[in-house]
């Protein structure tokens, strides 16, 4: 499998990174990013963008791939819902476009979120366009698309947040995380998880598009 990753600087991105670069039959990994990662490894290629959307001029480097999977984005907080659409889907649409036309074969897994609405017209702002995102992620010519809506998530083997306030809630919540794991798993998943699930959705490409808690769990085993 020849794979890449967006948002590999961050928390969930980070570790479905290292859950490619740690599985054999994954061959080849571009991180796509608009900053270096500063680290090295034999299967991984860096492409440093200042506009990861616009991906004009790299037909060669990102063409006869299998997967991308897209773990960037931001927290709406604080942000129009102008502003929080042109992050979360313009940028992804203009880049899944781009690679949709260049890799017929490529499945394409999203991170989007627990509570996402498909329907589009539900009154919570960040929700309708992770919806809308979906949806127009599906219309496009891959040969799959996953929809990953974790709810609790646990980064490990150095995988954080980059923003500050989440790192804070992480260690303050740290035991009620493992509290959960044990009473309630299928409400809590984690980095390494996520990333062994979205090459186990590439390689099994199981009917069900949208993949929650529970299932990233299973698919993770």
């Amino acid at each position: 499998m020849r794979a890449i990753v967006y948002g590999a600087s961050g928390m969930v991105g980070y570790g479905v990174l290292r859950e490619c670069l740690e599985d054999p039959g994954v061959t080849e990994v571009v991180a796509v990013g608009r900053t270096p990662l500063g680290r090295s490894h034999p299967k991984l290629r860096e492409l440093v963008l200042p506009d990861v959307g616009n991906l004009a001029g790299h037909e060669t480097e990102l063409s006869g791939f299998d997967a991308t999977f897209w773990c960037l984005g931001v927290s709406s907080v604080g942000m129009t819902e102008e502003a929080y659409r042109r992050v979360t889907y313009d940028l992804t649409l203009a880049a899944a476009r781009s690679l949709s036309g260049w890799n017929p074969g490529m499945t394409f897994v999203y991170v989007s979120g627990v509570g996402t609405d498909s329907t589009e017209r539900g009154t919570t702002m960040w929700a309708r366009v992770k919806g809308a995102t979906e949806n127009a992620l599906a219309r496009l010519p891959f040969r799959a698309t996953f929809d990953f809506r974790p709810g609790i998530i646990q980064g490990r083997y150095g995988a954080r947040s980059r923003t500050r306030s989440y790192r804070v809630i992480y260690v303050v919540l740290f035991p009620f995380l493992l509290l959960a794991r044990a009473v309630a798993p299928n409400s809590v998943t984690t980095t390494d998880r996520i990333g062994r699930a979205m090459i186990a959705v590439v390689r099994s490409a199981p009917a069900e598009r949208i993949v929650g808690t529970r299932e990233i769990n299973a698919l993770a085993r």
